[in-house]
């Protein structure tokens, strides 16, 4: 695991998003993992700026929430359109979400995640974390799933989601989540780690202690991890 300690958050989008275009650049259709959350806005905001092509990129989303429309403007789907996907050139039929509005979840989880090992997994997987550890939507807990399924948000989580809401019996329980599999099937995964709440995690990521408490550290056991933090964490 490769860690990259930058001076501020503004440094470490910049670098993020050159991480992103130099694997573009070498690989012009790349399968690219995106991430949602606040830590990536300045990453994506930088992207735009440069004017990366993305005209022959494959996108695949970790997550979604579920139920919810793709118009909700709390959906994933809205979020990517709008932080990124609507002001780049990347097909629209290059983008791959979960889909929050399906009637049969299980099939949706099987099918997404057979569409991405037919394409190989992704060349490069952006990734956030929570204070919980959380990676995606792989809470912590005893058994940690392997495949793409609906998850059972923890409490903690949909806490932390509620501020995006206007009334806390609006906020989703379940999600349509990307398993351990589909993200350590990446060949490079890029995770960002921003402000001082997760001080505490990004220390337990570092101690290289394995534990599905903290579904994060287990990409220790992974053979090519770069973190790169705001250096608000350390």
């Amino acid at each position: 695991m490769k860690k990259v300690i930058c001076k501020s958050y503004e440094e470490m989008s910049a670098l993020a998003a050159f991480t992103i275009a130099l694997q573009i650049q070498s690989k012009p259709d790349s399968v690219i993992g995106f991430a949602t959350g606040s830590t990536p806005v300045g990453t994506y905001k930088r992207l735009i700026e440069m004017e990366v092509d993305f005209s022959k990129v494959t996108a695949f989303n970790l997550d979604e929430y579920y139920p919810i429309k793709r118009d909700n403007p709390q959906s994933y789907c809205y979020f990517m359109k709008e932080k990124l996907f609507s002001h780049i050139n990347i097909p629209v039929g290059n983008i791959n979400i979960p889909d929050g509005e399906c009637d049969e979840p299980v099939k949706e989880c099987a099918d997404y995640d057979a569409k991405l090992e037919r394409l190989g997994g992704t060349d490069l997987q952006i990734l956030g974390i929570g204070k919980n550890g959380h990676i995606a939507f792989v809470e912590p807990a005893e058994n940690l799933p392997l495949a793409t399924g609906l998850v059972d948000l923890t409490d903690d989580t949909i806490k932390a989601n509620s501020r995006f809401f206007d009334k806390p019996g609006d906020v989703p329980r379940q999600a349509i989540s990307m398993g351990l599999r589909g993200i350590f099937n990446s060949r490079h995964i890029l995770l960002l780690i921003s402000g001082q709440g997760k001080a505490e995690v990004a220390k337990k990521l570092f101690a290289g202690e394995l534990s599905t408490n903290v579904p994060a550290s287990l990409l220790n056991l992974h053979p090519n991890v770069t973190v790169i933090t705001d250096g608000s964490t350390d």
